[in-house]
């Protein structure tokens, strides 16, 4: 098992300094220096705060042997594509245990059409769904795919994302999930 911390933190353009202060509680740049180099053991504990630190799933900050890693060749900005200063790995993907997919057929708002979105479940916590697009699930195994634009106590105000939509309601879901990966072959 390989320790990935760095990487994941590089490539989300953090510091170590950054990463310490997102830490629940805060720790010092030189912690997460040492947990991501291995001069300091990364217990589960030490991971699941640094993978919420990240905005990542734990298993994202390890490799195992079998897996493969995919390295950064370019970086595309609005002044084009330039080669890395450093050696940086590509993220992962991999599915946690509370994920949702959704495959698009069509295109549709941001989405294209063989799009998958992966969703991370929640329950009662929508307020910090707001202005994301979320899975919510409809009586008799329907599903409503929407922008969540205000929460009214259980009530979830969303709009559809085609054009020309109007907005709707859905009261007290059981779950929603709301978009965090999406995943697009070109």
């Amino acid at each position: 098992m390989i320790n990935s911390i760095r990487a994941v933190r590089r490539a989300k353009g953090l510091t170590l300094e950054e990463v310490g202060q997102r830490c629940d509680p805060p720790t010092t740049a030189q912690t997460i220096g040492r947990l991501e180099t291995g001069t300091r053991t990364l217990s589960l504990g030490w991971m699941n705060r640094i993978a919420k630190a990240l905005g990542v799933e734990a298993a994202e900050l390890v490799q195992l042997p079998q897996d493969t890693q995919l390295t950064i060749t370019a970086l595309l900005g609005a002044e084009g594509a330039q080669a890395p200063t450093r050696v940086e790995q590509a993220l992962t993907a991999r599915p946690g245990e509370d994920m949702a997919a959704v495959r698009v057929t069509s295109s549709i708002g941001d989405y294209r059409a063989g799009d998958e979105i992966w969703c991370r479940r929640i329950a009662g916590d929508w307020a910090s769904a707001l202005n994301r697009d979320l899975l919510v699930p409809r009586p008799a195994g329907r599903f409503f795919f929407a922008r969540l634009l205000n929460v009214d106590g259980e009530k979830l105000h969303l709009l559809p994302l085609g054009t020309g939509q109007r907005q709707q309601v859905v009261s007290n879901p059981p779950w929603a999930a709301v978009a965090v990966r999406l995943i697009r072959t070109l």
